[in-house]
Order: C-alpha cells, then structure tokens, then sequence
C-alpha cells in the first residue's frame, strides 16, 4: 500500500483550486474535466484530491490489485463498494473510528 492522495470532496472546485493554488501556491497536478483537480504536497510526497463527488473524505492507498487487497481483508468493512475510475477501480473501507479509507489499483493505467 503507498499512499497516492488525500481527498478532499468540495461543492465549488474553482473556489477551491483558488485556494490550493493563490493561498497555499499548490502546484497543480492534474484535472479530469469539470469536477476533480489535484495538487502536489510540498515536496510532491501525495497529492491532494478536490473533487465535487459525493463522499467523504479520506486518504487513497495504491495496491496492485483491489480484488485481491480486499480478499486478503475480508475483516475490514466496505463503506462503498468497488466501482470503476480511469484505468482500475476503488473502494471506500472502515478504519479505526468510523473513519474512511480508499484502496485502488489501476493496472491498466
């Protein structure tokens, strides 16, 4: 598991790339249409996620294979199952807390 992104859901992307990029002067990293920006940490350790999709925030961790991360973990609750991004697929977990954790893959990206 490497740590990729931290995501950050948001209602207004352009106040919000305002913000990472003038305020904290964020380079940004890339954007996928009308809805997602991402930044680089300082240092380019991550990346922040802005995103106007609806659902919590939480860090994302890149593995090789999702199926196989989630059946090596069948002890860990799934919040919100599986479903498809660009090249591979994600899943939203249960942590410690109630708090919310991305696995991803993307072996086809």
């Amino acid at each position: 598991m490497k740590l990729v992104f931290i995501y950050q859901p948001i209602t207004d992307l352009a106040e919000a790339v305002r913000f990472y990029r003038d305020k904290l002067g964020w380079e940004e990293a890339w954007r996928d249409g009308a809805e997602t920006v991402a930044f680089w940490l300082p240092g380019r350790t991550a990346q922040v996620m802005l995103s106007t999709t609806d659902q919590p925030a939480g860090p994302m961790y890149l593995v090789d294979s999702l199926p196989a991360w989630i059946a090596e973990h069948p002890d860990i609750d799934i919040t919100i199952p599986p479903y498809a991004i660009p090249g591979g697929a994600v899943a939203g977990l249960t942590g410690p807390g109630g708090n919310i954790f991305y696995v991803y893959d993307q072996p086809d990206g």
